[in-house]
């Protein structure tokens, strides 16, 4: 009797259902723990020439904003909030091109979105 196609039959190049499965699930399992670990993970950002400092946490929670007493000038704000937007827009933008660069190494270069 030949062997007919459908979910008990193998699939074309030798893979079956089972084993398709078994990375599929695997890939899951490696993207949840390498998402642990990025976000666990704690990243600086320096602007101003180390004028502010702002941490966070790969789960883009700010730990913590330094802030050099000689850029705190009473007549100029406006500089210094700029200097605090800049490193708060630095340091996320570089939380997320470490997760994409963590996520391609984890897919083998798929978009694939996390």
């Amino acid at each position: 009797m030949a062997k007919r196609g459908g979910f008990g039959g193998g699939m074309p190049g030798g893979m079956n259902m089972n084993n398709l499965l078994k990375q599929a699930q695997k890939m899951q399992e490696d993207m949840q723990r390498q998402q642990e670990e990025l976000e666990a993970k704690e990243v600086e950002a320096s602007v101003g020439g180390g004028a502010v400092v702002v941490k966070m946490t790969g789960k883009r929670e700010l730990t913590s904003i330094t802030i050099k007493p000689e850029v705190v000038d009473p007549d100029d704000i406006e500089m210094l909030e700029d200097l605090v937007i800049s490193a708060v827009n630095q340091v996320l933008r570089d939380i997320e091109e470490m997760q994409k660069s963590q996520m391609s190494k984890l897919t083998g270069g798929m978009n694939l979105p996390f």
